[in-house]
C-alpha cells in the first residue's frame, strides 16, 4: 500500500477538477499517458468519476487524462442530438477511450437503443482512432431486480461495436456480497456515495491500465481494509464480465 500522505495529496491535487460540460474549454491534449473522454449524465459527475479515475492513476505512477460531457438525465441519443458538445470534444481526437454512459437500462426497447445509439457513436469515436467503452451503471435501491438485465444491455452494446466493458455495476454487487452493509447509494437511493465512486473508478482504472486494482491508495478517511474490499471487488468484476 502506498504511504497515505502520498495518497491525500494525489486526491487533492484532482479534487478541485470540474468534469462538468468540460468541452467549453477544449484544448489539445498533451502526449503521453492514456486519455480518456465520459460521457454520461450525473452517474458520472456526481463525485466527479473521471476525476477519481486521474487520481487514482496519478497516485499509482500512472497518467490518465481525463475530459467529460455530462448533464442532468442526459440518454446517449441526447448527447447525439446536441445536449452536449460530445460530438465536437470526440471530433478533437487524442482519445484512447470514449466511456458512455446512461441510467440503468433493462431489457427490451431501452436495451434495443442504447445498442442502437452506441452503434451511432461507434464511427464518430472509431474516425480518431479511440475505442468505445460501456459503462455499466446501476439500478436504482429498490429495483436490485433488474442488475443482470442491466448488466446484459451493456455487455451488448459493448458487443455490437466489439468495444470495452466496464463493470461497474457487478462490482457494486461483488462488494455487497461481502458486505452487504456498504453504503454505495447516496440519500435518493440512486446515485453513488464517494465510496461506490471510487469502486467503478477501480473498475475504469484496471481495464484502461491493465493493471490490477489491489493494492491501490484508498480514498482520503477510508479504511484501508474497505480499501481492499472494494478493490478485490473491481478485480473480481473486470475478471468475470470485463471485455477488453
Amino acid at each position: 500500500m502506498l504511504h497515505h500522505t502520498r495518497v491525500l495529496a494525489s486526491f487533492a491535487t484532482l479534487a478541485g477538477l470540474s468534469c462538468l460540460n468540460a468541452s467549453r474549454s477544449i484544448a489539445p491534449l498533451p502526449p503521453g499517458g492514456h486519455h480518456v473522454l465520459f460521457i454520461g449524465n450525473s452517474l458520472t459527475y456526481v463525485n466527479d468519476l473521471p476525476a477519481t479515475v486521474a487520481a487514482i492513476a496519478q497516485s499509482a505512477g500512472d497518467t490518465i487524462r481525463v475530459a467529460t460531457e455530462a448533464a442532468p438525465n442526459l440518454a446517449l441519443i441526447d448527447h447525439l442530438n446536441g445536449g452536449t458538445a460530445a460530438v465536437d470534444h470526440i471530433a478533437q481526437g487524442g482519445w484512447e477511450y470514449v466511456v458512455l454512459q446512461q441510467g440503468p437500462t433493462p431489457k427490451g426497447i431501452c436495451r434495443d437503443s442504447l445498442i442502437l445509439w452506441t452503434k451511432l457513436f461507434d464511427p464518430l469515436i472509431r474516425k480518431v482512432g479511440a475505442k468505445p467503452a460501456l459503462f455499466m451503471t446501476w439500478p436504482a435501491s429498490d429495483q436490485a431486480g433488474i442488475f443482470d438485465d442491466v448488466r446484459v444491455s451493456f455487455q451488448q452494446a459493448a458487443a455490437a461495436v466489439n468495444g470495452v466493458f466496464f463493470p461497474a455495476g457487478e462490482a457494486w454487487r461483488s462488494a455487497l456480497r461481502v458486505d452487504p452493509t456498504l453504503a454505495v447509494y447516496g440519500p435518493d437511493g440512486f446515485h453513488p456515495t464517494p465510496t461506490a465512486t471510487y469502486l467503478a473508478a477501480l473498475v475504469i482504472y484496471q481495464q484502461v491500465s491493465g493493471r490490477s486494482p489491489i493494492g491501490l491508495p484508498a480514498l482520503p478517511d477510508m479504511p484501508v481494509a474497505r480499501a481492499l474490499l472494494l478493490q478485490e471487488a473491481a478485480e473480481e468484476a473486470n475478471a468475470q464480465f470485463g471485455r477488453r
